[in-house]
């Protein structure tokens, strides 16, 4: 989407003349708020500390904490007046003494404790983790380092995050198994809902594969490279969902793709590839001894850059999309909602165009490094 400079101007000055109306907009009560909580210590304020938050810019807050973490349960949204989720329970599995197996309805939202053959589990609100308790519940932190005290059980719970990648595998599985069968009965000819990705698998062939990769290893990477095109492309519009699932805004899952192109990049590389980083051809002998380290580093650098570049502008995106719609529950005005409605419906567009963006990158890059790793060089020693 392209905006002139003239209607950008507009956009700025029409916003900045807007600042004192919705500046008087703001009702006082945040600054008695933070006061009246300041003043309580002791038990009363960890408990403040602890409760629901009940002004608008807190209860912004912790919404946008709650929708950029995992969850052990898949909730759409709550009724403040009545107290109600909607949503569903997730299948919570702990290791500890044993498999316990039970459903995360048991938690009551991370309001109760749960109860396990003996043994007894909270979700901590503050990272949305399983910590082991006793009866009533109690979770300790250290007082240096504020971090839980608490033994945590192996978690192999499906969570939200777990249950959006299943989702979308099977989703995969059933559009391309649908796509290859269309073939098979059309003599090569997509049909159905296959022809809106039939387009896509040729251009991440032509356009990615084959110019980066070559056409001589190109078909033995493109299975990959299709998987992971469409994976990240699928969770990130889940993400622009109004139930919104931040699972490529997470570190742990971005980790886990990169890993993945790190591995094969490595373990399908040649000989010359090897050789281009522990001893460079075609440069004087002491300063390779001083390249291959540096080389060596970059092997670590490209899988770590592919990991940062796709959690940050997706966990990015996710948190100013969603302050920028919460700053319509804050203005509390006409004006100020207006505006802010504006711009979070352009930025949704743009997100849009990230989510396709940031697949393509992922899927280029992983193609280039393929490529690299394959790559057949015929030049001599001596040049």
């Amino acid at each position: 989407m392209v905006i002139s400079n003239k209607a950008l101007r507009f956009i700025i000055a029409t916003f900045v003349i807007c600042l004192p109306f919705i500046s008087m907009a703001n009702p006082e009560k945040d600054t008695t708020t933070v006061q009246t909580v300041v003043a309580h210590e002791g038990a009363e304020a960890s408990h403040e500390a602890h409760a629901e938050p009940t002004d608008v810019k807190s209860k912004v807050k912790a919404f946008i904490k709650h929708h950029v973490l995992d969850s052990h349960e898949f909730s759409f949204f709550q009724d403040d007046e009545t107290g109600v989720h909607y949503g569903f329970a997730l299948p919570i599995i702990i290791y500890d003494n044993g498999f316990q197996i039970f459903s995360s309805s048991k938690f009551e939202h991370g309001e109760a404790v749960a109860e396990s053959n003996g043994n007894f589990y909270k979700i901590n609100h503050h990272d949305g983790k399983i910590y082991k308790t006793d009866a009533a519940g109690t979770i300790t932190e250290d007082e240096k380092t504020g971090f839980v005290t608490n033994a945590r059980p192996i978690d192999l719970s499906i969570t939200k995050t777990v249950f959006s990648i299943l989702l979308a595998a099977i989703l995969m599985f059933l559009l391309f198994t649908g796509l290859a069968k269309s073939y098979s009965k059309n003599n090569g000819i997509a049909s159905g809902v296959g022809r809106i990705f039939e387009p896509v698998v040729l251009f991440i062939r032509d356009e990615i594969a084959i110019p980066n990769i070559g056409e001589k290893h190109y078909k033995k990477y493109m299975s990959y490279l299709l998987t992971i095109f469409f994976f990240i492309l699928f969770l990130n519009i889940f993400g622009l969902m109004p139930f919104g699932i931040n699972v490529t805004g997470n570190l742990t899952i971005t980790f886990s793709l990169a890993i993945l192109t790190f591995l094969i990049t490595n373990l399908t590389a040649n000989k010359n590839y090897w050789g281009h980083i522990f001893w460079m051809p075609g440069v004087p002998k002491p300063m390779r001894i001083v390249l291959a380290p540096i080389e060596l580093l970059g092997v670590v650098i490209k899988p770590f850059s592919l990991m940062i570049r796709l959690y940050a502008n997706i966990f990015a995106g996710h948190i100013v999309l969603m302050s920028i719609i919460g700053l319509m529950f804050i203005f509390k005005s006409w004006i100020g909602s207006s505006l802010s409605f504006g711009l979070s419906f352009a930025l949704s567009i743009l997100e849009i165009l990230v989510a396709f963006l940031q697949a393509y990158i992922f899927t280029l890059l992983s193609a280039l490094y393929f490529g690299m790793a394959v790559e057949e060089h015929h030049h001599e020693e001596a040049h």
